[in-house]
């Protein structure tokens, strides 16, 4: 399997930011960590594994990239607003940095954005604020507004609340769209959603395709047994939706 590694310092968060990429053609997917995990996690969980066909067929090629969750969302010591003002710095990295690594690389125009945990909020949250960059967009045991406290998680704003928080996290500000043009550039775009039943972020996925749905924006929600958050149920997830 190709594999490539790559490191540079990115502009827009003023320090080094590293990825890998595997596979030599195909769609070019946008792979975002689990919650303050790193970009090789995939690799080391087997889940680049259990995809090794599609890539080695040249269906797919994957663009495993780190975040700064520890920076942004889940850094206490700052106040909420800081931490979204550098979720927003870490949007535009990827928009602006690592999107044109993925032109360069990649054999097509198809670019979809995957991930898994929190990585399934940030996979799904760029897609559906840019659906005209993306042709699919994959979530995986994510929850989709951060501001909302399923037993045992947090409101990572801690009760704040501003616009920036309210046009980055898809429950709230879905309900509200009327952008006809940004509505039917979602309308051709897959979208999959995919979430245990007893996974505590069970009925945000719900909502959020309830949401979809009211928009007539079609999307598929797969229900699975148990909580099914755990590298060994993503195994099997990655090549049913990927």
């Amino acid at each position: 399997m190709h594999r490539e590694y790559h490191k540079w310092y990115s502009k827009h968060l003023e320090r080094d930011m590293e990825l890998l990429v595997f596979g030599h053609a195909g769609r070019a997917v946008l792979m975002f960590p689990t919650r303050m995990a790193r970009f090789y996690d995939y690799e080391n969980w087997g889940i680049v594994n259990s995809l090794s066909d599609k890539i080695e067929r040249g269906e797919l090629q994957l663009f495993c990239v780190d975040s700064v969750d520890a920076e942004s969302f889940y850094n206490q010591s700052v106040f909420p607003s800081v931490r979204i003002a550098r979720h927003l710095q870490y949007e535009r990295y990827l928009l602006d940095e690592v999107l044109p690594l993925m032109y360069q690389k990649g054999t097509s125009n198809w670019i979809e954005t995957v991930g898994f945990s929190m990585g399934a909020y940030h996979a799904i949250n760029l897609s559906l604020k840019y659906p005209q960059l993306f042709k699919k967009t994959v979530g995986i045991s994510g929850r989709y507004d951060l501001t909302q406290s399923p037993n045992p998680f947090t409101d990572l704003m801690g009760g704040f609340r501003d616009e920036l928080v309210y046009f980055n996290m898809p429950e709230q500000y879905l309900p509200n769209l009327q952008d006809v043009n940004l509505i039917a550039s979602l309308k051709s775009m897959e979208i999959i959603l995919a979430v245990g039943e007893t996974d505590p972020f069970f009925e945000s996925n719900n909502r959020l395709s309830q949401l979809l749905w009211e928009k007539g924006i079609t999307n598929q929600l797969y229900k699975w047994d148990n909580d099914a958050h755990r590298p060994h149920y993503w195994r099997r997830m990655a090549p049913l939706y990927i």
